[in-house]
């Protein structure tokens, strides 16, 4: 896969349903690294669930397509002086090629030059533990907030007692 022609493009609701799709896909699907099947079940998003993040004025879901197909997603969300990184998901037949670093990086990009901020947060299932390694290897650190897997977001249903959320942020 050549990377050199790669490039997000900001979604909108036509991208909602694709959007939802490659994230459950992602996460919840048959095959890829960053699946979670074995410790979460159930969808890690809805449409409905898309539809609203894209209303959000301060959120941006970046997209990319493949050979007309949804290829990789993220969403960026300003909140005061910092990014919120969310929804982050690359098709698994197009995994471990490169393409997540490219997603990560550019939307890293595009929220320093649109939103002005230097530092971002994400939160990652405290047990994905090679999750954590590849933003580890990005820049991101772990904060020391850990909270419970939170149910009330509707990402799903553990599998497992005891499953945890942790923050993790990259300084700018």
């Amino acid at each position: 896969m050549n990377l050199s022609g790669f490039h997000l493009y900001q979604a909108d609701s036509r991208d909602a349903q694709a959007i939802a799709d490659l994230v459950n896909l992602s996460y919840r699907g048959p095959t890829g690294w960053t699946r979670e099947t074995a410790i979460i079940d159930g969808m890690r998003t809805s449409q409905d669930e898309i539809v609203r993040v894209l209303s959000n004025p301060e959120a941006c879901f970046l997209v990319s397509y493949w050979q007309q197909k949804l290829a990789a997603c993220i969403c960026v969300v300003h909140e005061n002086a910092h990014a919120y990184i969310g929804f982050f998901a690359v098709d698994p037949g197009l995994q471990k090629k490169g393409l997540g670093k490219q997603v990560l990086m550019q939307a890293e990009m595009f929220a320093l030059s649109t939103m002005g901020v230097r530092k971002f947060i994400m939160f990652v299932v405290s047990q994905r533990q090679e999750l954590i390694a590849f933003y580890r290897r990005r820049g991101y650190v772990p904060t020391g907030r850990v909270e419970s897997y939170p149910l009330h977001l509707g990402m799903g249903i553990p599998k497992v007692p005891g499953l945890t959320i942790e923050y993790l942020e990259k300084l700018i």
